[in-house]
């Protein structure tokens, strides 16, 4: 039986990167308005950070002792076919919610223009349509935890698997620019600072409970728990080449080269942040 403790734990691993969506709101604290420039900079650390937490934590991961990365080079020994299969199935059932997401997602408007306008019962529309939307990452933060209390470091009280933090600080990292493309069309309306932090947080709040269903599942059927990291290796790399790289090529048409430079940096600089934490 999985602990009510470790259960809560997730969760509130969870909930820090629903919270993460509302520093993208910050800097509206302090000034009228972001430059292109840098919005297309922050989706190119976005998909940096994790296309890197994909492939160097969840796929990684899934192959277990079979296949290690260390400073002296990437070991590959003998890999169960069984494994290799349930890698394979992960990863396209986890494209295949990303493409039935988007067909539901496409079918209402959740522009966040609405958020303000809506009443509770489009409010909670607008919520299940966001758990479609964010369920995948809220599932690679609840499968990285799949070892919660049996290696890691301590912290508060619990053993942390490396994987549940590296995954969890990729999901935080990658939600403020999402919480920023929020709050830009509720600045042009005129909403306070503090209710766009709320409305941004609003739209990541699928996560942490994406996060604990994923954990539990994983956690009493650990046999696929390869399936598990394929699942969520598999939507987020298909939402990064399908959704973050495209936004920030769309946000930087009007730069000079076409927003390029900045996206290349941008995902620079987030395999750079990611990257040194396969190692750990």
């Amino acid at each position: 039986m999985v602990e009510l403790a470790n259960l809560t734990f997730v969760f509130l691993a969870g909930l820090v990167t629903a919270l993460a969506t509302g520093v993208g709101a910050f800097p509206f604290f302090f000034v009228d308005d972001v430059g292109d420039r840098w919005n297309v900079a922050l989706w190119g650390v976005a998909s940096g950070i994790m296309l890197s937490a994909s492939v160097f934590g969840l796929v990684l991961e899934a192959f277990g002792p079979a296949v290690t990365l260390s400073l002296d080079g990437l070991s590959v020994g003998r890999v169960p076919p069984r494994l290799v299969g349930l890698l394979a199935v992960g990863l396209l059932t986890g494209i295949v919610l990303v493409v039935v997401a988007h067909r539901v997602i496409d079918d209402y408007e959740v522009s966040p223009k609405r958020y303000e306008e809506a009443d509770f019962k489009k409010l909670l529309l607008i919520l299940g349509i966001l758990t479609v939307h964010s369920f995948p990452e809220g599932v690679a933060v609840g499968v990285a935890f799949a070892d919660l209390g049996f290696s890691g470091p301590t912290l508060f009280g619990f053993v942390v698997p490396v994987l549940g933090i590296f995954m969890t600080v990729a999901i935080s990292i990658h939600n403020v620019p999402e919480g920023l493309a929020i709050s830009i069309p509720l600045r042009a309306m005129g909403v306070s600072e503090l209710r766009m932090v709320w409305w941004a947080v609003f739209s990541s709040l699928p996560q942490p409970v994406g996060a604990v269903i994923a954990f539990y599942f994983v956690r009493i059927a650990r046999e696929f728990l390869p399936f598990g990291f394929g699942f969520a290796a598999g939507a987020m790399i298909y939402l990064v080449l399908t959704e973050f790289i495209p936004e920030a090529l769309e946000l930087g048409r009007g730069l000079p080269g076409g927003g390029r430079r900045e996206l290349l940096a941008g995902l620079v600089a987030g395999f750079a942040v990611m990257v040194p934490l396969a190692f750990v």
